[in-house]
Formats: structure tokens, sequence, C-alpha cells
């Protein structure tokens, strides 16, 4: 632990969750969610409600239709959807910039490691509304990693060449990766423990005792999203670099290839987001 401790040394530096975020957190503990609820909720902060519907609009939802109103855009995408949205949006506004940081690269990223989780969860029994909120939080820890050794990071993906490659490197050079630091940061955010565990066993699935089908829903959206951006295919990444999650998790290349979004439709938001 004292290994990640480092990265939350410089306390007055960390992004901080609105309260507006914590609410919505909390919606995910409850099975009695409704979706003028959820509008309710989000509509309590005004720039909050008029970027939501700014990205329910984008192409990421396959260019439905214009909506104006959030309970438009909730009949149209969905109570999930509605709240990874809003929890979307709050988590872009709480991180810093840091020097060095591609917030747009960040973003796109996320935002496919998000989608790839979803649906990864949905083909093996997971919560995905869960391991969607996960998948935008993966990665936070890289940008700790930023703000707390920007020359060891840049060193790191400087090696970094095949999808999936940076966590024995971070491991190598950090003595961690960047989830289990994004685990402590989900804690410290008082995030669901299912949630917490998932990021935390993402950083090595296989050797997580008991199994972690969550934290290996993730990894492989990872690998997904990392090949997207590089413009390989993204199926034959996953069975180079993760075949026995595959195989754990009984996902044959040709469930994926029928199920994956086109990683354009799953990153076009980001724009949006990072203006």
């Amino acid at each position: 632990m004292a290994t990640i401790d480092r990265f939350f040394a410089l306390t007055h530096s960390l992004p901080s969750l609105p309260e507006v975020a914590h609410r919505l957190l909390e919606t995910f503990r409850r099975e009695d969610v409704s979706l003028m609820e959820l509008c309710e909720l989000i509509a309590q902060d005004p720039a909050l409600s008029a970027r939501v519907l700014r990205m329910a609009n984008s192409a990421r939802f396959g260019n439905r239709g214009r909506v104006a109103h959030l309970p438009d855009a909730a009949a149209l995408i969905g109570l999930n959807a509605l709240r990874g949205l809003a929890l979307t949006v709050c988590l872009v506004n709480a991180f810093p910039r840091p020097p060095g940081f591609d917030r747009q690269r960040f973003w796109c990223q996320n935002l496919a490691t998000a989608g790839h989780a979803k649906t990864l969860a949905g083909l093996v029994g997971e919560d995905s509304g869960l391991a969607e909120v996960a998948g935008l939080i993966l990665r936070s820890g890289q940008l700790l990693m930023l703000m707390t050794d920007p020359g060891r990071v840049s060193l790191v993906e400087s090696m970094a060449g095949a999808p999936d490659s940076i966590f024995e490197l971070e491991r190598t050079h950090f003595g961690c990766t960047h989830a289990e630091i994004s685990a402590e940061l989900a804690a410290r955010w008082r995030m669901p423990l299912p949630l917490v565990d998932a990021l935390y066993t993402a950083g090595n699935p296989m050797a997580a005792e008991p199994f972690s089908p969550a934290g290996a829903v993730l990894r492989l959206a990872s690998v997904l999203a990392d090949a997207g951006h590089d413009g390989v295919d993204r199926v034959q990444a996953a069975r180079v670099a993760q075949a026995p999650l595959l195989a754990r998790l009984k996902l044959t290349p040709e469930m994926l290839a029928a199920h994956l979004q086109p990683h354009e439709r799953l990153v076009s938001a980001a724009a949006e987001l990072t203006a």
C-alpha cells in the first residue's frame, strides 16, 4: 500500500467528485430507481443537464434525433445510459489538466473502455452498469501517475507498444499499475465496493483469489480500447494479449466479433466532453 500511497501525497491536487456524482453512485445500490428520479437529480445542476443532453445527441447513441429535455433523453437511451452519461460528465469536470496531459486521448480511451466493459459484462452475466462506470475510471490512475512522476510516465509510454503492454511496464517501473491506483481513488470517492474490487483486480485478474469476472471484464475492455485506438484488429489483440481471460470467461472470438461496437462510435462523444 505504501507504493500506492505516494500517488495520493499531494491531497490538495487530488480530484474530488461533486455531490451530485455521489448521489448518482448511490443509485447503484437500489433497484427501485426511476427515470424521473434520475432526471430530477441531474436537473439540479443546470450545467450538468445541458452537457448530458448534448452527449445524448451524439453519434454514440446512433444519431437517434435531437432531444431537448432530460425525460426525452432518458426515454430514448434508458436509465443506465443516462446515469453513465451524467457520471462521465462529473468525472471529466473533476480531473485537473496537468502539463503533458492529452485530455481528448485520455477520454477517448475511457469511453472506449467503458463501452466495451458494458458489452462484455452483459455477455458474461456481470452488472453492465457498474462495469461501464468502472471502465470510465480504470485509467484514472494514469493521471495520478502523471501528476506525481511525469518523467517516468513518459518513459513507460515510450516503451509501450502492443495493446495491454502498459500494465507490466507500470508494475516494473512504478511497483503497481494504474488499475490499483484507480481502485484506491474509487475507494476514497466512496464508490461501491464491487466497483473498487473490479478496478483493483483488473491489474492482474488471473491472480485474484477468488477469481473476479468483473476485473477480468475490465482488463479485456482495456485491451479492446487500446487496439481500437491503435487501429488494429481488436479481437486478434484480445486473443494475443489475454487468451487465458477469454477462456476463463468463456468468451470466443466469434462472440466478440458479433457484439463489439465500432470504436468510432464509442469515442464519438470525446470531443464534446473535452470542449
